[in-house]
């Protein structure tokens, strides 16, 4: 309310006869802003130009003689940071150039173009504005916030959040307030942030970069790793580039246990981690030589990074080929594919495989589904099982 006043005041002391324009104007900190102010370009000598800041004085004149003078804030050492470019002069633009604005800059500027007895001001309302992160790397799982502040605010103005020039949806459900957006760091936050502000049919837009860090690959919780009985598989866990974590380790989590909790189990005996825990690296991935039915089910990398402790679960997938005799007279038999996770399976084939004399492989697509019958085997027959999921492919042989 009292900025209203503010600007109602300037209007009051215009001279007679003067012309008055509110014209609202948005910029982001550090960028330039510039201040419109509409001059006649058909005046038979010099103007004089005077643009003010309420409250704070002269910031640049111009007397007709051609004499300029600016504000000391506005002549840092000898920078000119606010300036009126004469070349605009004869199109009838007296506008205001304000480089590197900063939140301080923000307030209620005045024109006044005086030739003759005819003075015409313009009052423009300079709002700066700056988004901000409470920490520009942040650990995963930390809570951070990104705010938008508008100096001087514009009461009933429209705020809009954008994540890499999409919209964001706040993750906890939670809308911002007064600008401010709350949020614990995942990899869905990262990027670049800008606030976007709409008032009177204005726009205003500032910006600034979020880095999240932690856990890298694989990207989300329980990540699906497919293997098949016998073969070899790598279980991934790799960091962000400049975090070591200490402390770090591998869990087989307990069929059963819950998410929140999880109930750690035994490693299986072929397991290996791809690095000692007393040698702290980025990858800490970890394979399992020789993968057993039963090895199947969760599993649990994590470390500790800057005092917060980053975990990533991951499903082992386990696949294998059951046969079973249909016809002993034929010889024929009935090959299944069975996996111990089948939710995320869209598709079964089954690929008939030939090796020539020098052991080169060639294969054939025989047949879709789960279930593949053989009418006559032979040790020249070999059949490959593939599943097939969102992204994903795994495949084993018989």
């Amino acid at each position: 309310m009292l900025f209203e006043y503010l600007i109602f005041g300037v209007a009051a002391f215009l001279m007679t006869g003067a012309q008055c324009e509110m014209t609202e104007v948005f910029a982001e900190a550090g960028s330039q802003a510039v201040l419109p102010c509409k001059c006649s370009s058909s005046y038979s000598y010099s103007p004089s130009i005077i643009w003010t800041k309420v409250n704070s004085g002269t910031v640049w004149r111009k007397q007709k003689s051609g004499l300029q003078h600016w504000g000391s804030s506005w002549y840092p050492k000898g920078l000119q940071r606010a300036r009126c470019p004469h070349s605009q002069f004869e199109r009838g633009d007296c506008s205001l150039e304000i480089n590197n604005v900063r939140e301080e800059d923000g307030g209620v500027y005045s024109c006044k173009v005086e030739s003759g007895h005819k003075v015409t001001e313009n009052v423009i309302s300079l709002r700066i504005i700056k988004v901000s992160v409470s920490q520009s790397v942040a650990i995963w799982g930390t809570e951070v916030s990104v705010s938008c502040k508008v100096t001087p605010w514009p009461y009933g103005a429209g705020v809009q959040w954008m994540l890499n020039s999409s919209p964001f949806v706040p993750l906890t459900g939670i809308p911002s307030v007064e600008g401010v957006v709350k949020e614990r760091a995942t990899e869905k936050l990262t990027g670049n942030w800008t606030c976007m502000i709409g008032y009177k049919g204005k726009q205003g837009r500032a910006s600034a970069t979020l880095t999240v860090k932690g856990i890298i690959q694989p990207s989300k919780d329980n990540t699906k790793v497919y293997a098949a009985v016998g073969s070899e598989v790598t279980l991934p866990c790799v960091f962000s580039s400049g975090l070591i974590p200490s402390s770090s380790a591998w869990e087989k989590l307990k069929p059963g246990s819950g998410f929140n909790k999880p109930a750690p189990g035994r490693l299986p005996a072929s397991f290996s981690p791809s690095s000692p825990s007393t040698q702290p690296s980025l990858d800490n991935s970890a394979s399992l030589r020789e993968v057993g039915f039963e090895d199947e089910g969760r599993y649990r990398c994590s470390g500790i990074v800057e005092g917060q402790r980053l975990t990533r679960n991951i499903q082992l997938v386990v696949a294998k080929i059951e046969s079973s005799i249909t016809s002993k007279k034929k010889g024929s038999m009935a090959l299944t594919c069975k996996l111990t996770d089948t939710s995320e399976v869209t598709d079964y084939e089954w690929v008939h495989v030939v090796y020539d004399n020098n052991g080169t492989q060639s294969f054939e697509s025989i047949q879709k589904g789960k279930t593949l019958s053989i009418s006559k085997v032979s040790e020249e027959n070999r059949a490959n099982g593939h599943v097939v999921s969102p992204g994903k492919r795994a495949s084993w042989e018989m």
